[in-house]
């Protein structure tokens, strides 16, 4: 494997498991992890920068009530309220719960999600400042969390049960944070494409010193019929350098 994508790749591991270790790691875990890479120092105290800039702990845990803005501070203490009617029960009940829900009872399989969903936000807070609001994690845990609880008769014990409940939550968070990163790139990518023909355009406005018709500014610029007539259209019309269309008579 190249070494550049075994790093990528061992990194997004060390940065999962610290995730279901509540955002911490040691060193001697992420040493173990990039053991095979022999690594620098240097470039292992890189690694440790990367991590702590993604709000991971590294041989300390780290407080992820800090990162969250005072918006999403209000918005979880109204959210962790509301919860606070669901009554709690101690770790012998919630086992025999959860081998209920396992053996398909469906109180016990509302109940497992009742006592999951305080959960989620705690989870929620250690994906925050990603491109994803707090409010949107929890919305994505929830409906994770919903749909697992009807997979629990696949895992073999109690333990298990839950801890594919936590990782089923996790991933759906980093999915959408994922996606919505996506998004954005794609975004850039329009907004890029978009100003390219407006510069062009507004160039070639500038020398004529008139609106620029498509068939001028493609053979000036090298840029496609497509292109431009894309730009236009995601621009909503508004480069005004290029001249519109005349209407068809009918």
């Amino acid at each position: 494997m190249n070494r550049e994508i075994e790093f990528g790749k061992t990194l997004e591991e060390v940065k999962h498991k610290a995730r279901e270790q509540q955002n911490f790691i040691t060193k001697a875990e992420v040493e173990e992890a990039f053991q095979t890479l022999s690594l620098s120092d240097e470039q292992m105290e890189m690694v440790y920068d990367y991590l702590r800039q993604n709000k991971i702990g590294v041989d300390e845990p780290v407080d992820a009530d800090a990162f969250l803005q005072e918006e999403e501070r209000n918005y979880l203490d109204s959210y962790l309220e509301a919860l606070g009617a669901i009554p709690m029960v101690t770790e012998g009940e919630r086992e025999a719960i959860t081998l209920s829900a396992m053996a398909g009872d469906a109180d016990a399989i509302r109940r497992v999600t009742e006592l999951m969903l305080p959960e989620v936000p705690q989870i929620a807070k250690l994906y925050t400042g990603q491109g994803v609001s707090l409010e949107d994690l929890i919305g994505e845990g929830n409906v994770a969390l919903s749909f697992g609880v009807t997979m629990l008769g696949a895992e073999e014990n109690a333990g298990e049960a839950l801890g594919m409940l936590t990782k089923m939550i996790m991933d759906a968070m980093e999915e959408s944070i994922a996606e919505n990163a996506a998004e954005e790139k794609s975004d850039r990518k329009i907004a890029d494409k978009v100003n390219k023909v407006a510069d062009a355009a507004n160039a070639l406005q500038e020398e004529l010193r008139r609106k620029v018709t498509v068939e001028e500014l493609m053979e000036e610029s090298g840029i496609s019929r497509k292109a431009i007539e894309d730009a236009v259209r995601v621009s909503g019309g508004k480069i005004e350098a290029i001249e519109a269309p005349a209407k068809e008579e009918y």
